[in-house]
């Protein structure tokens, strides 16, 4: 048998049992993204993220999901969180905020994301953090699953069941714009077509129902999003007349057909660099 071939089946092997991933150096990083093909913890050099008090109009789900982050940190009960609702208004800003907030008091709290791609080899990932000498909230951005997606179905075992269960030492936080996570015609569809339509729907919106915390946001008003650039400006020292800031912020929301945390933040973006400061 030639070496091309040996390689071949050694390749094909590894891929149907992939070789497990070895431990990071937790102290080189505050957070890390999992990747696998091969498996393995990536340290993040600098997280992408803003400052708590910058994110405006989000008061009760910032109390909340940060009481909860601290109580995680403190070896205390906490529970999974789901963050939905309106695009750009922040929630995955949130997520990465708290984290930041919760360092400062307990740096040995690591911030681990998982694509939703990669999600059937959650339980490979969670085998790993089970043994982490450290507390991790695992992170997943803009979760939600299409019609012919099974992939959820890795994620119930990790939020409240299978025979391990969740590790004590992890904790899952979600994103998403859907409040079951799927959309509204896959459920409706499920109704018409299956055999017994309640247990259809009942598999599939019962994910939602194992987070124990559900966090709604919501389109947020002109004021809001005016006081939103009002404090990036204070915050990076950028000075602009109230009447210039007003007009130029409402004209930008209107190209943009939509008032949120995100073209707040677009559009500061836009006025720092007309005013040449740095961000």
């Amino acid at each position: 048998m030639t070496e091309t071939v040996l390689t071949r089946i050694a390749e094909a092997l590894e891929r149907l049992s992939p070789v497990p991933a070895c431990a990071p150096e937790w102290d080189a990083a505050e957070a890390f993204v999992w990747h696998t093909a091969p498996d393995r913890l990536e340290p993040v050099a600098r997280v992408n993220r803003i400052d708590l008090p910058l994110l405006l109009g989000i008061d009760r789900a910032r109390d909340t999901l940060l009481e909860n982050t601290a109580q995680f940190a403190r070896g205390l009960p906490a529970n999974n969180a789901l963050l939905w609702g309106a695009r750009g208004m922040g929630k995955s800003s949130l997520v990465k905020a708290v984290h930041a907030e919760v360092l400062s008091q307990a740096p040995a709290v690591k911030l681990v994301e998982v694509q939703r791609e990669d999600l059937p080899s959650i339980g490979r990932l969670l085998g790993l953090l089970r043994a982490a000498p450290v507390r991790v909230l695992l992170f997943c951005d803009d979760l939600s699953f299409s019609h012919d997606d099974t992939h959820y179905k890795s994620l119930k075992a990790v939020l409240d069941g299978g025979v391990e269960g969740r590790p004590e030492n992890v904790i899952f936080y979600a994103t998403s714009n859907r409040r079951h996570l799927m959309p509204r015609d896959m459920i409706e569809n499920e109704r018409s077509s299956a055999i017994n339509p309640s247990e259809a729907v009942e598999e599939k919106v019962s994910l939602s129902d194992r987070f124990g915390l559900w966090l709604g946001f919501h389109p947020c008003s002109q004021e809001e999003y005016l006081a939103m650039i009002r404090g990036y400006c204070e915050a990076h020292g950028v000075e602009i007349d109230e009447e210039t800031l007003t007009a130029e912020a409402i004209e930008w929301q209107a190209t943009r057909g939509a008032r949120s945390g995100r073209v707040a933040w677009q559009y500061f973006t836009d006025l720092a660099g007309r005013r040449g400061v740095k961000l």
